[in-house]
């Protein structure tokens, strides 16, 4: 597996504390920063990425990982969540958090090598 790709992205979800949202957000800001085209690069299927996404929030657990494998059309796509990201309270102390969410995107195919 070689890797070819890395993106990074940011997402937040600012008064509903949704950190699936957040981090859908973050997943989208990381796609938009690249016109994604590298398997045409290399001659090969968009179905033949293999897509890493890792995702740091501070409650991993709230994350539905489903959610965010739908953002992509195609490849083949693996969604990692562990702690990180930020909570924000809020300044008058009630409700939920600001959640922040980061995003890395990766993506690698499977390529022989040769010695040319």
């Amino acid at each position: 597996m070689q890797r070819v790709l890395t993106e990074f992205g940011m997402g937040t979800s600012l008064r509903r504390g949704d950190y699936t949202e957040a981090a859908r957000r973050a997943v989208m800001d990381a796609l938009w920063h690249n016109s994604i085209n590298v398997a045409e690069l290399f001659g090969f299927p968009k179905e033949a990425m293999r897509i890493t996404v890792e995702i740091g929030v501070r409650q991993p657990d709230a994350v539905r990982v489903d959610d965010l494998i739908a953002v992509f059309p195609y490849g083949q796509v693996q969604v990692v969540v562990t702690e990180g990201g930020l909570d924000i309270p809020r300044p008058e102390g009630d409700g939920n958090p600001t959640i922040i969410a980061n995003a890395a995107i990766s993506v690698a195919f499977d390529m022989e090598r040769t010695n040319a």
